[in-house]
């Protein structure tokens, strides 16, 4: 190959896939099947359990990959990081506190165990998660699928479930009994899917499906703190359709709004959306972002205090908080039966928002982390925070940035907010006993900013992506309506049809050359064009599979003009009759062809069987060989066929199964036999290896219709049939014909 600046002349023969084959030996490598893949895995199992404990190296690596903490603790820098992971733990701490209190109504749980799920599960991802960066704790969607769990098993109205572990409880303590069970069944989920290495499922989650997903949650969440917010008392209610009967709720107690909640309500979410604007606007001048839900809940607390909301205004107010820890408790087996479902689906959530946020934070900062091990460290914290009473944690965007732009390096910062929630379970927690729910409802919705807004991607996906528009609205219309559990099942079969729908509709085209190249594209994209007469070239970009083998046949037939079946059976059909014409004598043979001698004298004997019409056409018993090119008797009709060469290019074309690939020989064999002849280009090598495997190949279709490239295939066609063309004239650039054995480099 030469370069003349930004030109290239590549100098080498043409080639077919058989003549590639003989000049350059392939090297035959023997793949494994899954059985040898098995053993290999389960034999260096073995070997890594056998030597682990007398080899040092390889202890020490299990250890940190177990550990993550070893690895990044010892590279601590104190004099860089340390302040910087103080003020970040102070300020993340303060948040971490209210959101904890805020989202344990979601949840519907009294609000101080939401300050467990702040504490316990931070603590173990100190040591076992891989982000440094990731704040852990309560989440919202999270919490209204736990709450949607709490609310079914234990409602508000009406006898708890038939349960015998709640035999003396209060409605509380069942409550919190339901949370806990179902919190360590989601980390039990996790924590295996760690431990079988499937921490890749979360690609099955695309960005478009848990936009839609969770702009359906954060519209449950601000419907399911209206309540609080308008100091309605009804109670909640889960299961499909649950936001329009809650909606009915609302608006049918309108009237007896309290008037100190909604104004609380409304002056707190006022403020807090100002300040937020402001701290966005001005981050890079702020040292640190204005942490306006914590003075705001101040104030709430000494004002609610002061003028004592409770009696003078019937205000309902967190009351009484956890004073201290409690001791552990194992999950309840009956509970765990019945939210074992519902489970799954928060494993499978809580994990995908968690690792799609730290994979923002380590590109970010340049660090990777582990899928796998994050599970595991998910899995570990929320079995462990559920043995003492906390509910499913994750991780939230909101406090994850509040952590890293306030300077946090490490999870010591994570750590130290943990301390600060610490302090307010066992010594200040009675503080905020006087705290407002509806200002708790308040900062829950404000925080709802970022996914309601979501909703600003449709127009951009109506007019890009149309199956990801439909995947956004289904889910997001399922999850509204039937739940968050079932509405992602949905999203996820929403999803799987429109992959479905991508492959078997593709986009089909015809190529055409660009003048002056070796470069091929849709015939409709350009205008400077070259089409060789009597050639189609016929590109299809997905896989081909027994759903879209019947759509390839359709598009190939609108693209040639023709059906190859029905010329060959019309051929067929046409020997037949010159065949009886020429025993009857009224055909003769003269130098233009076939000539009607006498019109026939009785036609109602004319043979309209069908056997044997699609199999190749055969001369034999004629005295002549029929060119369907020249114009037969008059009696005797054929469809026209205006091609005499059909490429076919597969370089877009990643695997075929045996249903398209028994489709795509009768294909094949119908364009043979009407004198078409075929070409494959750019065939993926493996897919040529099924194709041995399987018997493609017979005395009608041979190895030599394949080509590495359409170029090659098409400088063959040329020779075949000369057209003086473009094609031959103007290129440049192109891959001359010649005869040599070895390429000129």
């Amino acid at each position: 190959m030469q370069a003349f600046g930004r030109h290239y002349v590549v100098v080498r023969p043409l080639f077919s896939e058989d003549s590639f084959a003989e000049q350059h030996e392939k090297i035959n490598r023997n793949r494994k099947t899954l059985r040898h893949h098995l053993k290999d895995y389960f034999t260096k199992l073995f070997l890594y359990c056998l030597h682990c404990s007398c080899n040092a190296n390889r202890a020490k690596n299990a250890a940190l990959s177990l550990l993550p903490i070893i690895g990044w603790m010892k590279n601590y820098n104190i004099k860089e990081w340390l302040l910087g992971d103080i003020v970040s733990g102070i300020s993340t701490g303060l948040v971490a506190v209210l959101q904890g209190l805020a989202f344990s109504l979601l949840a519907s749980l009294p609000p101080g165990y939401g300050l467990y799920t702040a504490f316990f599960p931070a603590i173990i991802y100190f040591f076992l998660g891989t982000s440094r960066h990731l704040s852990v704790g309560a989440f919202p969607i999270l919490s209204l699928m736990v709450g949607a769990v709490v609310t079914r098993l234990v409602p508000d109205e009406g006898p708890p479930a038939n349960i015998t572990g709640f035999e003396g409880l209060s409605m509380e303590q069942q409550r919190v009994l339901v949370a806990s069970s179902v919190t360590f069944v989601m980390g039990a989920f996790q924590l295996i899917m760690g431990l079988l290495q499937v921490g890749f499922i979360v690609m099955y989650l695309s960005e478009t499906l848990v936009s839609g997903f969770t702009t359906a949650a954060a519209v449950h969440i601000l419907v399911s703190q209206l309540r609080f917010v308008l100091g309605l008392d009804f109670p909640g209610i889960n299961g499909p359709l649950a936001i329009i009967y809650t909606l009915i709720e609302v608006f049918s107690r309108i009237t007896n709004t309290n008037v100190a909640d909604l104004v609380i309500s409304i002056v707190i979410m006022a403020l807090v959306l100002i300040v937020k604007e402001i701290n966005d606007r001005f981050k890079s001048k702020l040292p640190v972002p204005i942490p306006i839900e914590v003075i705001m809940t101040v104030i709430a607390c000494g004002v609610s205090y002061a003028f004592n909301f409770k009696e003078r205004f019937d205000v309902v107010v967190v009351g009484e908080m956890v004073n201290g820890y409690e001791t552990p408790i194992a999950p309840n087996l009956e509970v765990v039966e019945e939210t074992a479902v519902e489970a799954f689906p928060m494993a499978i959530v809580g994990f995908a928002v968690a690792f799609s946020v730290a994979k923002v934070y380590s590109v970010k900062h340049d660090y990777t982390i582990d899928g796998n091990q994050e599970l595991l460290a998910f899995g570990v914290s929320n079995m462990f925070g559920a043995s003492f009473r906390s509910f499913a944690a994750s991780s939230a965007l909101s406090r994850t940035a509040i952590q890293e732009s306030t300077g946090g390096k490490t999870q010591i910062a994570g750590v130290l907010s943990a301390m600060m929630v610490l302090i307010v379970i066992v010594a200040v927690g009675f503080l905020l006993e006087p705290l407002p729910r509806s200002v708790l409802g308040a900062l829950v919705i404000v925080n709802l900013k970022g996914m309601l807004m979501q909703f600003r991607e449709l127009p951009y996906l109506w007019k890009n992506d149309r199956p990801d528009f439909v995947t956004w609205v289904v889910t997001f219309l399922a999850s509204l309506f039937l739940g968050l559990d079932l509405g992602l099942a949905v999203g996820l079969g929403a999803e799987l049809f429109t992959v479905v729908f991508r492959t078997q509709f593709p986009r089909c085209s015809i190529l055409a050359n660009i003048t002056g190249t070796d470069i091929y594209r849709d015939r409709k994209d350009y205008s400077s064009i070259y089409e060789p007469g009597g050639v189609k070239i016929f590109k299809i970009p997905s896989p081909i599979f027994f759903a879209n083998i019947d759509f390839f046949r359709d598009k190939l037939v609108q693209a040639v003009g023709f059906s190859p079946l029905k010329v060959l059976k019309k051929r067929n059909k046409a020997l037949r009759k010159i065949r009886k014409m020429l025993c009857n004598g009224e055909l003769e043979i003269s130098d233009r062809g076939l000539k009607v001698r006498q019109p026939s004298i009785d036609s109602s004997e004319e043979d309209n069987s069908t056997a044997g019409l699609d199999q190749p056409i055969d001369f034999s018993g004629l005295p002549i060989q029929v060119n369907w090119k020249t114009e037969l008797p008059a009696n005797i009709s054929v469809p026209p066929v205006n091609i005499h060469s059909l490429v076919l290019d597969f370089s877009a074309v990643s695997f075929l199964d045996i249903s398209a690939l028994k489709g795509l020989k009768a294909t094949l064999k119908e364009f043979i036999r009407i004198e078409v002849d075929v070409y494959i280009v750019s065939c993926d090598v493996y897919i040529m290896e099924k194709l041995h495997q399987c018997s493609f190949f017979d005395d009608e279709i041979k190895t030599s219709i394949f080509y590495p490239t359409l170029h090659d295939a098409m400088l063959n066609i040329l020779e075949m049939h000369p057209d003086h063309g473009e094609l031959e004239k103007d290129i440049n650039i192109n891959y001359e014909v010649i005869q040599r054995d070895s390429l000129s480099v």
